[in-house]
């Protein structure tokens, strides 16, 4: 079933749709994060298009599955500050200025979950282009250090982010594997118990689970090597196998119509000869 898209507001006036509302603000999925590599793309994708043109960043595909809103608020963390518009289109380093401003005190300054949140009152148009004009005399980076930042495309960002789930759910395979190897080891031991012998070593001990990881080695060496023949057997079939035979005391137990030979081997009934004559005409 899918998730309709969330809107600006529960209820009210503003409850209404817009294109920079992410779902994850509004416990309609869970929210991914940002990873440290997705955090030093878009620091240098702020730095090479410029702090808040974030229409750019998007048409370039570096950062998909993020949408502005989210840009912005993880900008502000960088930045360590509430306001934005002082850096507007500025080719600068978020990170040196929230250096800067995680050392900054005083009894003007307010702060909320670490950021320096606006106080007073709103600043007019000619406010903010001077303290544009001075951030970027003292901040900005210098040309041709922005323009030689080379940021990945789409389909590598695609690539690299499908190999890491396939990695991570190919490590989760794994620990279940030996889970269940680890099980199938005890359930041989336990029979062994039962039948009066000594359990056996896990050192000793064959894994009893075709592992994902030699089916795929298997597959690519298929033409060079031959394939194990044992990987190919169910896993009672492998159990069977581990253990030695029990041998009886009689050659040969039969129970009801089915024989049990020494070798715990079992087999058919024999089919009884029919004794009905025809009857002659």
């Amino acid at each position: 079933m899918s998730i309709p898209k969330p809107r600006s507001m529960p209820t009210g006036f503003r409850n209404i749709l817009r294109p920079n509302d992410s779902t994850s603000l509004w416990n309609c999925t869970l929210s991914p994060g940002w990873t440290q590599e997705e955090s030093d793309i878009l620091r240098d994708a702020l730095i090479y298009y410029g702090i808040g043109n974030w229409k750019d960043i998007i048409e370039h595909g570096c950062l998909p599955d993020k949408t502005n809103a989210q840009m912005n608020l993880q900008l502000q963390r960088m930045l360590g500050q509430q306001s934005t518009a002082e850096f507007q289109n500025l080719h600068i380093d978020p990170y040196e200025i929230g250096k800067i401003n995680s050392q900054k005190q005083g009894p003007n300054i307010r702060r909320k979950n670490g950021f320096i949140i606006n106080t007073g009152g709103k600043l007019s148009r000619e406010d903010i282009k001077r303290k544009i004009q001075e951030n970027k005399e003292n901040y900005e980076l210098p040309e041709e250090v922005w323009s030689k930042i080379v940021l990945p495309n789409r389909e590598v960002v695609i690539k690299n982010k499908v190999q890491e789930a396939i990695n991570e759910r190919r490590e989760r395979l794994n620990k279940l594997e030996d889970d269940l190897d680890s099980v199938l080891k005890a359930i041989v031991n336990r029979r062994r118990e039962l039948r009066g012998m000594i359990p056996l070593k896990d050192s000793d001990m064959k894994s009893l689970v075709n592992r994902s990881s030699q089916n795929v080695n298997s597959e690519e060496n298929k033409e060079n090597e031959g394939q194990n023949e044992n990987d190919n057997k169910p896993i009672t079939e492998k159990i069977e196998n581990t253990e030695p035979s029990v041998i009886s005391t009689n050659d040969t137990e039969q129970t009801g119509n089915i024989n049990i030979n020494s070798n715990n081997n079992v087999e058919p009934p024999k089919k009884k000869k029919n004794c009905k004559t025809k009857k002659k005409q």
